[in-house]
């Protein structure tokens, strides 16, 4: 349940499955601390694996699962709630994906998140924000990935705006540097591709302003150790060092040729579009200079999973924007929420609902079954469902979402069974969960101060037998017609509804 006690694990860990490189740390937690054990790292590049058409290719897919087999044996017995795997750009665009995402789950034993850009670009400033010291002022976080590049403004460790942008190394390289030639038109032609990316961003990046600004991406560290091996800088990027490195490269005019101080060997591929990607930044936001930091996406996730189970899980606070934002009806809300979770604790065992994700999600779909009563009341659960899909909810993943907003479409008139079905194993699940959810809306139905009697839940494999006392329904017609149309719209899909 969302509000059960915090849980404590010894080791977490988190896992990135980034589109040029798949990354993992393994941490040791102390109260609301984290100290690195392990730090791995393997250039995978899934995003040049992934043909015209958006779809992951055999080669990519294999050399991902490769790397996850090695990973594996490091989190091999940590318990479910521990590790957190979260895939990006590469998995956010590939048709698919579920295929590389269900080997990887078999491999790793735990569930992979494809997470949305803005999601990425809050977990990127949590890691960079846990990674440097407290500032005063606004602070710009860059992070230039394999297939996308993310910005963050925020200030301490709360981010206040969010955008990625579909522009990253290894995509760039495939774009414009594939057969290894690095010409000056071509350049351009990446630094132009860059500068029209960035027109979606830039004029919001620049009313907020900001006071510093940091780097939190390999690219972004190894154009820093570039110049500070040329002793330009002391490590930070500034726009004379990227003139500076973009002649030298421009000069050397072949990327299996690139060798520079600084630039480990498998980033030499992906510097000349990180680097046209970077030089369009500086000049699109006016940067005079950038420093990098260690911190990212990997030690974001971290610091997140640490707070889901020991002081703040910032999932609760997105479901109360949004039922804030809509204008949600709480009281109403919370005796939904408190009657389905009720009803959770009598059918778990039979109906194999005993997992954690089972409450939360049952519980936040109680919360938000209404919201999109905001837009009309006609269809108003279809309204709701595209909302919580389609809306920015930190913390949780696109999945999350999906299943999330699955609920709230189904919580009234007729289930659409074959969407449930799409979900594969937690298909029936939900299916179930919806089943509860519908329940406990219809007990609810007549709002204000109506006592709501005890029952008692029978589940059966396709059936829910529920025990009113003696004379109640004869007593409340309106709730006894209400359970005959239920029974008739869950007769659609070949459950069994009794209510005696």
């Amino acid at each position: 349940m969302p509000n059960s006690a915090p849980k404590h694990f010894p080791l977490i860990a988190a896992i990135d499955l980034g589109s040029n490189s798949f990354h993992m740390v393994l941490a040791k937690t102390d109260q609301r601390e984290i100290r690195i054990l392990e730090r791995i790292g393997e250039k995978v590049q899934l995003a040049a694996g992934i043909s015209a058409e958006l779809e992951l290719q055999d080669d990519a897919i294999e050399r991902g699962l490769d790397c996850l087999r090695r990973f594996a044996q490091l989190i091999n017995g940590l318990p479910q709630g521990a590790v957190r795997i979260v895939g990006t750009s590469s998995l956010r665009v590939a048709h698919n994906r579920q295929a590389f995402i269900q080997r990887a789950e078999e491999i790793l034993g735990h569930d992979v998140d494809v997470i949305s850009g803005r999601e990425e670009a809050r977990l990127i400033y949590l890691g960079v924000s846990h990674t440097l010291a407290d500032a005063p002022g606004k602070r710009l976080v860059i992070d230039i990935g394999g297939g996308s590049t993310e910005f963050i403004i925020g200030q301490q460790f709360e981010s206040q705006l969010r955008g990625s942008l579909q522009m990253g190394c290894v995509s760039f390289t495939q774009r414009f540097f594939k057969d290894g030639k690095v010409t000056p038109s071509r350049y351009a032609q990446a630094y132009t591709a860059a500068r029209l990316e960035l027109m979606e961003l830039e004029q919001s990046l620049r009313r907020m302003g900001w006071q510093d600004t940091v780097g939190a991406s390999g690219t972004i560290r190894s154009i820093g150790q570039a110049l500070a091996a040329a002793n330009l800088t002391n490590g930070e990027i500034t726009s004379q060092g990227l003139t500076w490195l973009k002649r030298k490269v421009l000069k050397i005019a072949d990327i299996s040729k690139i060798d520079i101080a600084g630039v480990k060997p498998e980033r030499s591929a992906i510097l000349p579009a990180g680097l046209a990607i970077m030089e369009a930044i500086f000049d699109a936001l006016g940067l005079e200079q950038m420093m990098p930091c260690d911190g990212a996406l990997r030690e974001g996730v971290l610091y997140d999973l640490l707070g889901r189970h020991q002081h703040e899980d910032v999932r609760e606070r997105s479901i109360q924007a949004l039922m804030e934002r809509s204008h949600v009806d709480l009281e109403h809300a919370r005796k939904v929420e408190c009657k389905a979770l009720q009803a959770l604790e009598q059918v778990a065992e039979a109906w194999q609902l005993k997992e954690e994700w089972h409450s939360d999600i049952l519980s936040w779909a109680a919360r938000v079954h209404e919201v999109g009563l905001d837009i009309a009341h006609y269809h108003y659960h279809k309204h709701g469902a595209y909302l919580v899909e389609h809306s920015d909810l930190a913390g949780f993943s696109r999945q999350d979402q999906q299943m999330l907003a699955l609920l709230v479409r189904g919580h009234r008139r007729n289930i659409p069974k074959e969407r449930f079905i799409e979900f594969a194993e937690e298909g029936q699940q939900l299916l179930r969960l919806c089943i509860l959810l519908r329940f406990s809306i219809l007990l609810h139905h007549i709002r204000g101060s109506q006592e709501v009697p005890d029952l008692q839940l029978i589940a059966g494999e396709n059936s829910l037998q529920i025990r009113f006392p003696e004379l109640w329904l004869e007593n409340n017609p309106l709730t006894a017609a209400d359970f005959e149309k239920e029974a008739d719209w869950l007769k659609r899909i070949d459950f069994t509804l009794e209510a005696e």
